[in-house]
């Protein structure tokens, strides 16, 4: 026989789940970092398109909050510095604006891709997700 093509990945569904809103939407909504995730995580029993966006935004939210915990301390105990403080603080602030921006896209990617019926994984954190919700 010659090769046949992969089969085509399975569709999404548009008919409403436990949320009782379309997959792509509650997958959007469930983008939000880590307060998203938990609802739809916890709402969403049946959906794995929205149980996976949900766990990696749960994921990304707590990679963010540890980051900001880590800032805090750092900023905390390095700006006081007499003389090389204030050089540790803009170092510091530069690092943290681009966590920030960093964040951000990878936000208004998965947000797009979901509403778009489209699995997208974050690097590194998606294969964590996908292992979370059992998807292998």
């Amino acid at each position: 026989m010659p090769d046949e093509p992969p089969p085509p990945p399975l569709p999404v569904s548009d008919s409403p789940q436990s949320t009782g809103l379309p997959s792509n939407i509650a997958a959007a909504l469930a983008c939000i970092p880590l307060v998203g995730g938990l609802v739809f995580y916890f709402l969403e029993k049946r959906d794995q398109f929205v149980r996976f966006y949900a766990m990696q935004s749960i994921i990304l939210g707590g990679v963010y909050l540890l980051a900001w915990i880590a800032y805090s301390i750092a900023y905390g105990i390095l700006s006081p510095i007499p003389a090389i403080g204030f050089f540790f603080g803009i170092i510091l602030s530069v690092i943290w604006a681009l966590i920030r921006i960093a964040v951000l896209v990878l936000f208004i990617i998965t947000v797009v891709k979901a509403f778009m019926n489209k699995r997208w994984e974050i690097p590194y954190i998606g294969p964590i997700a996908r292992k979370q919700t059992g998807e292998s």
